[in-house]
């Protein structure tokens, strides 16, 4: 009998042919490297528990290894808050809660900790069935569980000084939400088990051919073997809807979407490149659009720093704060100069953004890829730097996003539906690339920005790899200098 963990529950909602093939052939599961952002997410996680344990003035650490009978022994104990309780049904589901109080009346109230500033509903993260399956082990073991609820972060929370935990969380009843859902959550349980279980499945395909990519499992491309290069996976923004219909005509391949199928224009622009095997070119547009950017140019790139518990004074949950800037400069007459920032320890950028002033002023066009991204950041340091309100308003107001050119006015089929910057630079400027750096992600920076500051035990050369986060986001900047010049060249 296999164990199905809530971890192996949640893959299991979202392609059970994938847990199959986790839990039946591991050696064939895609391992791949262990992900930066996750490796984050984890060690957030512990943190936010840490301060949820001490919303609780009583209570009993559990070992991690601990096993459910070790478990059974502390909860017959006059004990009645416990940290980490592991629990096994006769079936094989395991669970381990967060924290777990024993009532007057002998019953149990479960609490699950998530590191959101949410309760998140949706189906790749439904809080609500994570606590559903949590209560189903223990009803499973034997124990009554009269009340389940969610610790989740204060999104209003602003950090003063040492965090106070009571300000910091936020403790939600769901008990009731989950009366509505707990026969359905035991259902998709068992039949979880009952799939992992299962000595032979089909493994020419699996549930999320029939999904957008975004949905698609780690494993599917070991489940899916004839899906061509240029698939139908790669449309913008197709809906799952057209996908489903798409599939089960056998169309998976772009090319051989019939020609009277339902789709927007970007989207036809996108299945012409394909065919044509050619970028399609607005050119009257994109002459346009650069012709109304204003001299001097200042391509600028951020990197941020964002933690589920605040590090800095007059953060809140999840914010992002701006560790490093570059801004390559470029003057009518061709001129390009450059700026670089980069912060040396967990603070406001003020001296970031009273140096971005005096190397820019309050002139020209700001350019960005995903302006979005900067505009937002720009709006929140005007909160937290007030006096640096005209500067940044003067940005936001004057930013471009280059990206978008490459949203419906220059569509190449090699960029394989993608408009980030690191499929787009190397189709159309193959001389440069990200393949070179010791950083190559923001996520890789981000880590690698947030060890060196705050770990005492960072061992790494810290001026080689000032270097290497300098270099990474310098080639941001440049890549979008030079797919600016790519552009007025082909027009």
């Amino acid at each position: 009998m296999k164990q199905l963990t809530k971890t192996d529950f949640i893959q299991y909602l979202n392609c059970p042919e994938s847990l199959w093939l986790f839990k039946n052939k591991p050696e064939e599961f895609p391992s791949g490297e262990f992900s930066l952002f996750l490796e984050k997410l984890i060690k957030e996680g512990y943190e936010v528990e840490e301060y949820a344990k001490q919303l609780f003035t009583i209570g009993i650490n559990l070992p991690e290894n601990a096993t459910p009978e070790h478990t059974k022994k502390q909860l017959n104990t006059d004990k009645t808050v416990f940290f980490q309780p592991s629990f096994v049904t006769q079936k094989g589901v395991f669970a381990r809660i967060d924290i777990l109080e024993k009532l007057k009346d002998g019953s149990f109230h479960i609490y699950e900790i998530k590191s959101s500033t949410s309760i998140k509903k949706d189906k790749k993260h439904n809080h609500l069935k994570d606590a559903c399956f949590q209560k189903y082990v223990l009803q499973e073991c034997g124990y009554s569980v009269n009340k389940v609820s969610i610790i989740n972060l204060n999104k209003e929370y602003v950090r003063q000084g040492n965090i106070i935990p009571n300000e910091l969380l936020n403790i939600t009843d769901v008990t009731k939400e989950l009366d509505g859902l707990y026969s359905n959550v035991v259902n998709e349980i068992n039949a979880g088990v009952n799939f992992i279980n299962k000595e032979i499945i089909n493994q020419e395909e699996c549930r999320c051919r029939y999904k957008t990519r975004s949905n698609h499992c780690d494993s599917f491309k070991y489940f899916n073997k004839d899906i061509p290069e240029y698939a139908i996976y790669e449309i913008g923004r197709i809906s799952a809807r057209k996908v489903i219909e798409l599939v089960e005509h056998n169309h998976t391949a772009i090319i051989d979407i019939p020609l009277d199928f339902d789709l927007n224009i970007k989207q036809q622009i996108q299945v012409k490149s394909v065919k044509e095997e050619a970028p399609i070119i607005n050119k009257p547009v994109i002459e346009n659009t650069l012709s109304n950017l204003k001299y001097p140019l200042h391509f600028v790139d951020y990197e941020t720093y964002a933690s589920a518990v605040p590090k800095v004074d007059g953060m809140s949950p999840h914010k992002h704060l701006v560790f490093q800037v570059s801004i390559h400069t470029l003057n009518q007459d061709g001129d390009l100069k450059h700026f670089e920032w980069l912060g040396k320890k967990m603070e406001l950028p003020i001296d970031m953004l009273n140096q971005m002033q005096e190397f820019t002023a309050l002139t020209g066009t700001f350019i960005s890829w995903n302006a979005p991204f900067e505009i937002g950041r720009n709006k929140d340091m005007i909160n937290w730097l007030p006096q640096f309100t005209s500067y940044l308003t003067y940005m936001n107001s004057n930013m471009f996003d280059l990206m978008n050119i490459f949203k419906e006015d220059y569509v190449d089929y090699r960029f394989h539906g993608s408009t980030s910057i690191k499929k787009v630079l190397p189709v159309l400027c193959p001389q440069f690339s990200y393949l070179d750096l010791e950083v190559q992600d923001g996520t890789m920076a981000l880590d690698t920005w947030g060890r060196m500051v705050t770990d005492p035990n960072f061992n790494q050369d810290i001026k080689q790899t000032r270097e290497n986060l300098l270099a990474y986001c310098e080639l941001d900047t440049l890549a979008m200098v030079e797919i600016y010049k790519f552009l007025k060249t082909v027009l």
